[in-house]
C-alpha cells in the first residue's frame, strides 16, 4: 500500500491548452478533474467524479475542444478552481470516511498535472492548497518498479502497460474517465498476485523554499542547473521559488546574478534536486512572473558555484542561523555603526542577535562598501523593516530590499576580489603636456557636489552643456566644467562638474537627468570629487552607484594628441599622474556682453589637456577631464542670468536654496509613480502654491520615485497644508506630508 496510506485517489486533470505530455507548458488554466477511490485493503473502487472547471480567461484550444469534448457554455456554468478542490475535498473526505479509512495519498499518470498545472495555477490565484496535494505516487514509475521489463518509464503509457499486463484498453471515449478507469484497472491488478506490488514511491512537492548556503568545493550536477532572465529587479528567491511552484528546489538553490555594480541584473541561477526537475523548469521557458515573461535556460553547475559559492568563514557564521529572513541595506554612510544601524531599524523591527545579525561589507583593506546585510527572524520584523526604505541615516537615504544566501555570497566574493587603486601596477612615466601656471585641482572629497553627465553628443561643446544646464550655470564652480576625453584623445561622451554645493548638485541630477541635447538624451548623476577621481582611474559610476576599476595591465599606448597642445612635454611626477582633474588657468577678466557676472572665471584661448597614462584600460576608458577647449570661453552664465546675478547686492546673495524661491519646504510622499505637476497643484488648490514650486523627484532609473518636494510662500502656509492634506487620498493612494526645516 502506499506509504503511511490505506486509500488511493486516482486523480486526473486536464487544462484549456495543451494536454499529455505538454500538460502546463502554456500556462493554461485547469478546466477538468475527475477521480476515482480505490480502497488498498479491501481492493474496492468508489464511485466516479468528473468535474469541469470555470477558468479565468474563457477560452479553450480547438485541440483542448476536440479531446475534452467541452465547449464554452459548459466551462460558463462551471465553478472555479478554488471551489472545485473544495467539492473535491469534501467528496473524497467523506468516502474515506465511508469506507472506516483514516487517510489517502493521490495517484496520478504523470506528475504533470501536480507539479506543472494545479501547483502554479494555485500560486498565481493565492489559493491555499489542501495538504494532500503536496505528496502523490506515480503510476507509471510504481508500474515499471514492479514490471521493469515493460520498457523504460518514459516510453510507457497507460495503454502499453494495460497491454503488458493482459488487460484490454479502455473503451470510454470521454477524456479524464477513461484515463482514471484505466489507471484503476492497472492499480488493481498489480496490486494483486502474482504481483503483490505495494505502493512505496511517494513524491512530494517542497511547501517552502528553503535558504541556505553552497561551499565552492560542493559538487553540483549541471543537470539540475538552470539560468532564469528576465526577472524583475526586486524578485527575492522567495518570488523566485514562488514560479517554480511545484518543482523541488536544493537547499539555497536559488543564485541573483549581479551586475558590475552590485545591483540585480534580472537573472538567476536555480539548482533543482534532480534532472527531472530541472527538465520541467526548461518547460516554463517564457511563463509569466507578473506582467514579465521569464526565460529558462540550461545553466551548469559551474557557473551556479561562481555566483553563490562561499568559502568566507565570517559569512557562514553569519548564514549558520536557520529560518531567517535577509535583507540588504545598501547606501549607509562609511562611517556607520552597528548601533547606529539598529538605532536606524528601530525596536520594531528588532535585528537577530543584535549586532551579531549584521554584516558589513568591506573592501580588502578594511574600508566600508555602504552595504550591509541583516538578519530578522519572522516576517513581520522584516516588514517593519522594509518601511524603513529610502529613509534618512545620517545625511544619506537607505534602500532596504530583500535578499538571499546566495547573495550574501556573490557581494562578498565581489568585493573582497576587487583591488584597490593603490594595488595598480606600476605604469612607466610618459611624457604629457602640463600647464606652466598653478593649477585648480580640486581636492578628493566625499561631499557629493560634482554631477556626471553621460550621454553628451560627440560634438557637444562647452556652449551646448552650458545650454543644457540652463538657469543652473551660475551654480557651477569657477573651472569646474571638465571635459573627458578617451584612450584616443576624442570625446568621450561624459563630463563632470563642479557645483557650488551639494544641493546644488542634487537640484541639478533631478531637474536635468534625461533631458535632451542635440536629439539625444544625457543622463545626470550626483557625485563627490572622490567618484569622480576612482572614476578616472578606472571605475565606473551611474545613478546604480559606483564600483572600483578592475585591476587589469595598463593601457601604455599613448593617445593620439591634440593639435592644440602648443606647450613642449614635460614629465610628471608619479603624484602627478594620480592627481585629480588638471584645469586651465585663468586669465584676467575681459569686458564682454557678460561682464555683469563679475565674479566668474576665464579660460586662455588655447588651453592644455591632461592625461593619466596610468589609468586600467576598461569598456569605458575615461581619461582625466579637461579644462574647455573653445576659444576665449568664460563660465558664465546666459545673458539674462548673469543680469540677474550681478543685480544681487551681494555675491551671497546669489546661492540660491534647494528650490527656485523663498519659503518653506515640504516634502510629498507616497505619489503614484504617474504623477504629473498638475496632479499635485489639483490636490493643493487654495494653498497659493506654484507650478515653480513642484519638484518631482526621481529614482536611480530615471522614475518617478514617489515623492516630490513642494515650495510653499510661507511657513504658516506649508504647515496648514500639511495638517490638512497629509494622508489624504491622491488618486486611490495614500500620500504622507512632511515639513522640511
Amino acid at each position: 500500500m502506499a506509504s503511511h496510506s490505506d486509500t488511493l485517489v486516482v486523480f486526473f486533470g486536464a487544462t484549456a491548452g495543451a494536454n499529455g505530455g505538454k500538460l502546463g507548458s502554456d500556462e493554461r488554466e485547469i478546466i477538468l478533474l475527475v477521480w476515482q477511490i480505490v480502497d488498498l485493503h479491501e481492493k474496492k473502487v468508489g464511485k466516479l467524479h468528473r468535474c469541469v472547471v470555470k477558468p479565468d480567461t474563457l477560452e479553450l484550444t480547438d485541440q483542448c475542444k476536440e479531446e475534452t469534448g467541452l465547449t464554452l457554455d459548459d466551462i460558463i456554468k462551471a465553478e472555479p478552481l478554488d471551489k472545485a478542490l473544495q467539492q473535491f475535498q469534501q467528496s473524497v473526505s467523506s468516502e474515506v470516511k465511508c469506507l472506516g479509512r483514516s487517510s489517502y495519498t493521490l495517484c496520478v499518470n504523470s506528475p504533470l498535472v501536480i507539479r506543472q498545472a494545479l501547483h502554479p495555477e494555485a500560486s498565481k490565484k493565492n489559493l491555499v492548497l489542501p495538504e494532500c496535494f503536496f505528496s502523490f505516487v506515480d503510476v507509471t514509475k510504481e508500474f515499471h518498479k514492479c514490471c521493469p521489463n515493460a520498457g523504460s518509464v518514459q516510453k510507457l503509457t497507460l495503454s502499453s502497460m494495460l497491454e503488458y499486463v493482459g488487460l484490454p484498453a479502455e473503451s470510454e471515449q470521454l477524456m479524464g474517465v477513461r484515463e482514471v478507469r484505466s489507471m484503476v484497472q492497472l492499480t488493481l491488478c498489480i496490486l494483486a498476485e502474482p504481483y503483490s506490488h505495494t505502493f512505496s514511491c511517494v513524491e512530494t512537492v517542497k511547501y517552502k523554499f528553503d535558504s541556505g548556503t553552497c561551499s565552492k568545493t560542493e559538487p553540483v550536477d549541471s543537470e539540475t542547473v538552470i539560468r532564469a532572465r528576465g526577472l524583475p529587479w526586486q524578485s527575492s528567491d522567495q518570488d523566485i521559488a514562488r514560479f517554480f511552484k511545484g518543482l523541488n528546489i536544493a537547499k539555497g538553490g536559488i543564485a541573483l546574478c549581479l551586475n558590475a555594480q552590485g545591483r540585480r541584473n534580472g537573472e538567476a541561477l536555480v539548482r533543482f534536486i534532480n534532472s527531472e526537475h530541472r527538465d520541467l523548469a526548461l518547460e516554463r521557458h517564457k511563463h509569466h512572473m507578473g506582467s514579465r515573461y521569464i526565460e529558462v535556460y540550461k545553466a551548469t553547475g559551474e557557473e551556479f558555484l561562481k555566483i553563490a559559492g562561499g568559502t568566507s568563514n565570517e559569512v557562514a557564521q553569519f548564514l549558520s542561523k536557520e529560518n531567517q529572513v535577509i535583507i540588504r541595506m545598501r547606501g549607509l554612510p562609511f562611517t556607520a555603526t552597528p548601533q547606529e544601524v539598529l538605532a536606524f531599524l528601530g525596536p520594531e523591527s528588532p535585528v537577530t542577535d543584535g549586532a551579531e545579525g549584521l554584516l558589513f561589507v568591506k573592501y580588502p583593506d578594511g574600508r566600508p562598501t555602504g552595504d550591509a546585510f541583516v538578519l530578522f527572524s519572522c516576517e513581520e520584523y522584516t516588514q517593519n523593516a522594509l518601511k524603513k526604505h529610502k529613509q534618512i541615516l545620517g545625511k544619506r537615504y537607505i534602500e532596504l530590499f530583500r535578499s538571499t544566501a546566495a547573495e550574501v555570497q556573490q557581494v562578498l566574493n565581489r568585493y573582497m576580489s576587487t583591488p584597490l587603486i593603490s594595488t595598480l601596477p606600476a605604469s612607466p612615466i610618459v611624457p604629457v603636456p602640463v600647464l606652466a601656471s598653478p593649477s585648480f585641482l580640486p581636492s578628493a572629497s566625499s561631499t557629493r557636489d560634482c554631477v556626471r553627465l553621460r550621454g553628451l553628443p560627440y560634438t557637444a561643446g562647452i556652449e551646448d552643456i552650458l545650454d543644457f544646464m540652463g538657469e543652473h550655470t551660475v551654480d557651477i564652480k569657477p573651472h569646474g566644467v571638465h571635459m573627458v576625453l578617451n584612450q584616443q584623445g576624442r570625446p568621450s561622451g561624459d563630463a563632470f562638474i563642479q557645483m557650488k554645493s551639494p544641493d546644488r548638485a542634487f537640484m541639478v541630477s533631478q531637474k536635468c537627468h534625461k533631458k535632451t541635447m542635440k536629439d539625444r538624451y544625457v543622463e545626470v548623476f550626483q557625485c563627490s570629487t572622490e567618484e569622480m577621481s576612482i572614476v578616472l582611474m578606472g571605475g565606473t559610476l551611474n545613478r546604480s552607484g559606483l564600483s572600483p576599476p578592475p585591476c587589469k595591465l595598463p593601457c601604455l599606448s599613448p593617445p593620439t594628441a591634440y593639435a592644440a597642445f602648443p606647450t613642449p612635454p614635460a614629465i610628471l611626477s608619479e603624484a602627478a599622474l594620480y592627481q585629480p582633474p588638471l584645469l586651465a588657468a585663468p586669465r584676467p577678466h575681459q569686458t564682454t556682453a557678460h561682464s555683469a557676472a563679475h565674479t566668474l572665471a576665464y579660460y586662455p584661448p588655447q588651453p592644455h589637456l591632461y592625461m593619466n597614462m596610468n589609468m586600467n584600460y576598461t569598456a569605458y576608458y575615461p581619461s582625466p577631464p579637461v579644462s574647455p577647449s573653445t576659444v576665449s570661453y568664460f563660465a558664465a552664465p546666459p545673458g539674462a542670468v548673469a543680469a540677474a546675478v550681478a543685480a544681487q547686492p551681494h555675491p551671497a546673495a546669489a546661492a540660491s536654496p534647494v528650490l527656485s524661491q523663498p519659503g518653506a519646504l515640504v516634502r510629498m510622499q507616497g505619489l503614484p509613480y504617474n504623477t504629473g505637476v498638475k496632479d499635485i497643484l489639483s490636490f493643493f488648490q487654495g494653498y497659493q502654491l506654484q507650478p515653480d514650486a513642484v519638484l518631482i523627484l526621481y529614482n536611480f532609473s530615471g522614475q518617478c520615485s514617489g515623492e516630490a518636494l513642494l515650495t510653499f510662500p510661507s511657513e504658516e502656509m506649508a504647515r496648514r497644508a500639511v495638517a490638512e492634506r497629509s494622508n489624504h487620498p491622491f488618486y486611490g493612494q495614500q500620500v504622507h506630508l512632511v515639513f522640511c526645516n
